[in-house]
């Protein structure tokens, strides 16, 4: 008799069954199929409501894809819903995406751990490569290029298409967006329809808030991303076809009336095992090839998926559990209430606000306001980076333990003091109004440092330098920004009005 495979609910995609990549270990391509929904992982955390629709409306709709080969048990717990669906018989399972389930699943006796499906380069790659580093930091760049030649991604023999592996480092892929429009002349994104499956999950978590004691953040609207296999693949073939094209130039941009511009929307896909990052760029090479997108564009999105999330991913297992607790910065304060009830009304500065609230109603922003404007604004108030990293991990539909970890406490928050990046990633209001339509109508100002129009991004970022200077002054990419504290005449009234602000709403 074939051996059940245990499919956990970030395993989706038909590339979770069958045979793994040329030919490695894998389940039987008949084999009977267990899911298993335990409601003990919302009771842990307070969860984005949306994001528990969409986990749980992806897992029933692929339970009604397998049909007759699956068991899908609810349950409180997944070792009760292991009972239930096993009584103590054997079962594989492809390795798990974070430390806590690789844990469990070693724990039991009758688990087999099958090597990890859904991402492009094998542990041992990774490994390799980085012991091989000799003691250098193990910077994406390099990482990024080696994946490129060995996958053959965007290559003119042994150059980068276009002459060029990073276009973000000429600026073509950072222009801030078009002087007075409301939002990019591009194709609508792919929007899923609700079914059936959606109803019977929205009144499921309805009781649960009712009647079980669970509760959620957010807002729970229309499903916007997908939850099947037939509808990701719809959303990247919009994205490859329409959207694309006009990806690159304005990734780092920000628009209050288009929060999406022309990002992919496909994370959530990628990450709940519904596609495949090779189709994924393997599609965005070939719309190059045939002169559908511009190498920019192409190269931009390769990058976020073959660059990095494959090199998120790796360090997330080879930095180890100790790297949860980094806080470099000391960073110690709580995260406040309106900050964790996504409560955007009470935020005065535009930009917070705005991104806040597009976490509020969807799960969702892209990369730019989350590591630029909620980031930013979380490292210079000094939050705790565990507690950044799990609101991060809760809030986001996209969001993993092994997505945010290193994106929060390597990129966001600085708290592995460079172990990750090169400097702090913050800025004063400045880059945001460079970047942005949101600071013409705010009530603060990006030049003012103090007084009622004092932008809190700007006060911000030179009173975190003030505090850790002695740290990053020694960081060449630092000193000249640190030394600007000297040329600040009103640096102590700067410093008294922070601190009386505290943790209030900016």
């Amino acid at each position: 008799m074939t051996t059940p495979h245990w499919l956990f609910g970030d395993q989706l995609g038909p590339h979770f069954l069958g045979p793994g990549p040329d030919g490695a270990d894998g389940p039987g391509r008949d084999a009977p199929v267990v899911m298993i929904e335990a409601r003990s992982v919302f009771r842990r955390r307070r969860f984005h409501r949306a994001k528990a629709h969409l986990v749980l409306s992806a897992m029933r709709h692929r339970a009604a894809e397998l049909g007759d080969r699956v068991r899908y048990v609810r349950a409180e717990t997944y070792r009760e819903g292991l009972a239930k669906a096993l009584d103590g018989g054997p079962v594989t399972v492809c390795h798990p995406t974070s430390r806590a389930a690789l844990r469990f699943v070693e724990s039991l006796d009758n688990v087999t751990v099958l090597p990890p499906r859904g991402f492009l380069v094998a542990h041992e790659d990774f490994r390799r490569w980085a012991d091989g580093r000799d003691g250098q930091r193990l910077l994406q760049e390099d990482f990024y290029r080696r994946v490129r030649r060995a996958h053959d991604l965007l290559m003119d023999g042994d150059s980068p298409a276009g002459g060029r592996w990073n276009h973000d480092h000429d600026h073509d892929n950072r222009e801030p967006p078009p002087k007075g429009v409301r939002a990019l002349d591009v194709p609508a994104p792919y929007r899923p329809r609700e079914d059936a499956v959606d109803e019977e999950v929205r009144d499921d978590l309805d009781r649960w808030e009712k009647d079980d004691g669970i509760s959620f953040v957010g807002r729970d609207g229309p499903r916007r991303f997908p939850a099947s296999r037939r509808e990701a693949l719809a959303a990247l073939r919009r994205f490859a076809e329409h959207r694309l094209a006009g990806f690159g130039a304005h990734e780092d941009a920000m628009l209050a009336g288009d929060p999406v511009l022309s990002h992919s929307l496909l994370s959530s896909s990628l990450n709940l095992g519904l596609l495949d990052p090779a189709e994924c760029v393997e599609l965005a090479e070939k719309a190059w090839r045939a002169g559908d997108a511009p190498v920019n564009s192409a190269e931009g999105f390769v990058r976020q998926i073959a660059g990095w999330r494959e090199y998120v991913w790796h360090l997330y297992w080879y930095f180890g559990e100790e790297y949860r607790h980094r806080n470099a910065l000391g960073h110690r304060a709580p995260l406040p209430d309106w900050f964790l009830e996504l409560d955007a009304d009470a935020v005065t500065a535009r930009c917070l606000s705005t991104v806040l609230a597009q976490v509020r109603d969807t799960g969702w922003t892209h990369h730019i306001p989350r590591l630029m404007v909620l980031g930013s604004h979380a490292l210079q108030q000094g939050w705790d980076p565990a507690a950044v990293t799990d609101w991060f991990h809760r809030c986001f539909v996209d969001g993993y333990d092994w997505v945010m970890l290193p994106n929060v406490v390597g990129m966001s928050q600085y708290a592995d003091g460079g172990r990750m990046t090169t400097k702090p990633y913050t800025s004063g209001g400045a880059y945001i109004h460079r970047m942005s339509d949101l600071c013409g109508p705010c009530a603060y100002r990006p030049t003012d440092r103090t007084g009622e129009g004092a932008c809190p991004f700007t006060a911000g970022y030179w009173a975190f330098l003030h505090r850790h200077r002695e740290r990053l002054e020694g960081n060449p990419r630092m000193t000249r920004a640190v030394r600007g504290l000297d040329r600040l005449r009103d640096l102590d009234d700067l410093l008294a009005e922070t601190a009386e602000r505290g943790d209030a709403a900016p």
